[in-house]
C-alpha cells in the first residue's frame, strides 16, 4: 500500500502510513487523497473543531468496510494534541481530543477518520454550549430541495428572536443551519430553544415540517432533530467527508446559494477548488455570540399557552425531568386498548 509519508501541516510534519490504501473503491480515492483535501480546507476544518471535544467517526478499511466511533482519545495520543474532559449523559467521564491545529486533523485522517463529530462546547467549559445546532432531516419522501425550503423559513424564525444562522449540507441530503450562542445555558436548555424553534417552524409550516419524535407520525416532512442539541448527540463538522460512495463533504454556505446547492457537487475532490475561491464563508462565526432569551420565552409560552413541554430523550439517554414517556404512539394506543 505504499511507504509511509510525510506530510506537512503548517509547519508540523505529520506521518501518514499506507497513503495508498483505498478508502472509496468506487472513486479510487485513497487514504492520501482524503489527507490532502483536509490541507486543502486546514483553516476551514481547524475553525470547525478548535477547542471542541471531538469523537471521531472512524472507517479503518474505507468506507466499504465496519466503522466505529472513537469517543475516548486513545493511549497514542501525540502529547501536542490536548484533550477535554466530558460527561455523558450516564454521568460517566471520557477525555476526548480538542484539534487546536491542522495537523491534528491529518493525525486522525491517518487513523481512518472521515468525518469529525465536535461537542457544541470548548473545552474550557463542556457543560455550556456555544452554539445551537439546528437539523433539517429529510424524511422519505421529501428531499434536499424541501429541506432549502424549510431552512430559508428558519432564517426568518431565528431572524424574528434575534438570532442568526450559518447554513451547510450535511453531506447527504439534509441541511444544517448552525447559530454561535453564549455559552451561559446548559444542554437542557439549548435543547429546549431548539425544541422552541422547531415547533415555530413547523406552525408556519405544518405541511413540510415536523417536530414529531416517533417515526410513524413524520409523514413526508423534513423533521427538525432536536435531539442533535442533547448531550453527547454531536453534528459533523463542517469539511467533513461522509461515508459514501463519491466522498462527499459537509458544505458551508452562504445563504444566497442554498437554493442552487447540490450536495453531490461538494466531495473531496470539487471543495478544494471552491475553497481556493471563495475561502471559508464561515469564517466570521466566531466574531458573534447570540443569547437564547426569545427562544427560551418563545418555549414558555407553548408550555403555558399551548400545553407543549418537553419532548422525549433518545432511548439510551436516563429518564429526564419531565419528559414524556418513551412510547411509540401505535403502541400506546394498543396497550390502552388492550387495558379497556
Amino acid at each position: 500500500m505504499g511507504a509511509a509519508v510525510e506530510l506537512d501541516a503548517d509547519g508540523r510534519a505529520v506521518r501518514l502510513s499506507n497513503p495508498d490504501k483505498v478508502y472509496f473503491p468506487e472513486k479510487g480515492y485513497t487514504k492520501r487523497d482524503v489527507a490532502e483535501y483536509f490541507l486543502s480546507v486546514g483553516a476551514g476544518i481547524t475553525r470547525a473543531l478548535r477547542d471542541r471535544p471531538t469523537t471521531l467517526q472512524r472507517f479503518v478499511d474505507g468506507v466499504d468496510g465496519d466503522f466505529f466511533y472513537q469517543k475516548r482519545a486513545p493511549k497514542n495520543l501525540p502529547d501536542w494534541i490536548p484533550t477535554a474532559r466530558i460527561a455523558f449523559p450516564s454521568g460517566r467521564p471520557a477525555d476526548e481530543i480538542c484539534p487546536t491545529e491542522l495537523a491534528a486533523v491529518l493525525w486522525a485522517a491517518n487513523l481512518g477518520t472521515l468525518t469529525f463529530h465536535p461537542w457544541p462546547v470548548r473545552k474550557a467549559d463542556t457543560d455550556h454550549p456555544d452554539e445551537l445546532r439546528i437539523d433539517l432531516d429529510p424524511q422519505p419522501g421529501t428531499d434536499f430541495a424541501d429541506a432549502v425550503t424549510a431552512a430559508h423559513e428558519l432564517r426568518v424564525v431565528l431572524d424574528d428572536h434575534g438570532l442568526r444562522g450559518w447554513p451547510k449540507t450535511s453531506g447527504g441530503r439534509g441541511i444544517h443551519v448552525f447559530v454561535p450562542v453564549e455559552p451561559r445555558w446548559t444542554f437542557t436548555e439549548v435543547r429546549r430553544a431548539a425544541i422552541a424553534a422547531g415547533r415555530e417552524l413547523e406552525r408556519r409550516m405544518p405541511d413540510r415540517v415536523t417536530t414529531a419524535w416517533w417515526k410513524e407520525e413524520r409523514g413526508e416532512r423534513i423533521f427538525v432533530d432536536f435531539n442533535q442539541t442533547a448531550r453527547d448527540r454531536t453534528i459533523a463538522s463542517a469539511y467533513s467527508v461522509r461515508p459514501h460512495p463519491h466522498a462527499p463533504v459537509s458544505a458551508p454556505l452562504r445563504w444566497d446559494e442554498i437554493d442552487d446547492a447540490e450536495p453531490q457537487d461538494f466531495d473531496i475532490r470539487t471543495m478544494p477548488k471552491r475553497y481556493r475561491e471563495v475561502g471559508d464563508v464561515h469564517a466570521d462565526m466566531d466574531d458573534h455570540a447570540f443569547r437564547l432569551d426569545r427562544l427560551l420565552e418563545l418555549a414558555d409560552r407553548d408550555e403555558r399557552e399551548r400545553g407543549l413541554g418537553d419532548m422525549p430523550y433518545p432511548p439510551e439517554y436516563p429518564k429526564m425531568p419531565g419528559e414524556p414517556k418513551r412510547v411509540q404512539p401505535s403502541r400506546a394506543r394498543r396497550d390502552e386498548d388492550g387495558e379497556a
